[in-house]
């Protein structure tokens, strides 16, 4: 038994047209194995990928596969809230097996719906549009249309936007999702409406998309584009130029100074010849997370209140830099502003450009009962 290695499931989206995350997730887990020399507390680890289709049937069903029949010690991974929801409480309560969140923070989990068993390496959905928020809100902006996909996150993204930003909402649209991509009629309202800016939640293909009709539509140049989660280094090798100049908010950049990041970065540009994504730098940190665990207690999990204890340290080095866990066990950490870029190379990247908030708490976390 001594030597049975450490299993950890890893949930994401493998086929699809939003496969290209899941693939960039895999590609920074990979690499997280490799700078850990395949070994986590002395124990060789292994990891087990499942497709959830982009769907949250699918995902629940693969969780239980993961906890049921290949008895792993971790399952992370989880883009989507709705697929985060829908498997939460087959791992985490049935399972009793610890879920790591590598990206999708519904507010439902920051706050009653929090478990001993559930950790983020992420954020809680409102915190980033909080940060974007706030940062529209000190640059004097007055007006904004808000629009997002009609789905858990879509909605968390629009509340955490009007939490911070005390301007006017000029109009709001929730799309169908994830069925609709083509945006010409919300497009018509908003050139009517005449906003100070737009502020949009479209990750991957959708993010794609959006970008290609604004600017056929003429409003680029025009109304300014603020986004969360919709430009970044999975999408702007096909947003191009039509990206240049937009301000997202995020808790991770590829160009954060410390030392584990600039090796993440680097090593990961030389093996795929692309940027990572905030995706993959979350994933990363997951791997990172369960290995200071693993360190910690010498490769032996059997005692799950001392791994938990451990995870909750967070002792390992973020690629963001350091953050510590809430009582909710979401991370309490810095959001930036960054902007889509030419790096010298002429490879189309976002840089920081301010901070937004700093050692940021979700609003959520005083409802959660683990104190």
């Amino acid at each position: 038994m001594a030597q049975s290695p450490i299993k950890i499931g890893f949930v994401s989206t493998f086929s699809g047209p939003q496969a290209a995350i899941g693939e960039d997730m895999r590609r920074s887990v990979e690499l997280a194995k490799e700078h850990l020399g395949g070994k986590m507390g002395g124990k060789p680890f292994e990891i087990v990928y499942e497709d959830d289709q982009f769907k949250p049937d699918v995902g629940k069903q693969k969780s239980e596969k993961l906890v049921q029949q290949d008895k792993v010690n971790f399952v992370t991974g989880y883009i989507w809230s709705n697929v985060l929801l829908a498997s939460l409480k087959t791992v985490t309560d049935e399972g009793d097996t610890i879920l790591i969140s590598a990206n999708a923070g519904p507010s439902q989990i920051a706050g009653d719906l929090c478990n001993k068993n559930f950790f983020s390496t992420s954020w809680q959905n409102d915190q980033t549009p909080m940060a974007m928020g706030e940062y529209l809100q000190s640059k004097g902006v007055k007006s904004l249309y808000l629009m997002a996909g009609n789905y858990a996150a879509g909605k968390d993204m629009l509340a955490g936007v009007k939490r911070t930003f005390k301007g006017q909402i000029i109009g709001e649209d929730l799309t169908k999702w994830p069925d609709q991509l083509d945006f010409s009629a919300e497009l018509a309202k908003i050139r009517a409406a005449k906003p100070d800016g737009i502020f949009i939640f479209y990750p991957g293909a959708h993010g794609v998309q959006f970008l290609t009709q604004y600017a056929q539509a003429g409003l680029k140049g025009q109304i300014p584009l603020y986004q969360v989660f919709s430009i970044d280094a999975i999408t702007l090798p096909l947003q191009k130029e039509l990206a240049l100049g937009t301000l997202g908010a995020q808790e991770w950049v590829n160009d954060l100074p410390n030392d584990a990041n600039k090796k993440y970065v680097a090593d990961f540009k030389k093996k795929h010849g692309v940027y990572p994504s905030y995706y993959g730098a979350q994933s990363y940190d997951a791997i990172m997370l369960i290995a200071s665990a693993a360190e910690a207690l010498k490769g032996d999990l059997s005692n799950k209140d001392k791994v938990r204890a451990e995870m909750k340290k967070a002792n390992f080095k973020s690629l963001r830099g350091d953050f510590k866990y809430n009582t909710n066990q979401f991370p309490i950490q810095n959001f930036y502003i960054q902007e889509a870029v030419k790096d010298p190379e002429g490879m189309m990247t976002v840089k920081t450009i301010a901070t937004a908030m700093k050692d940021a708490k979700d609003p959520f976390y005083e409802k959660c009962p683990m104190k």
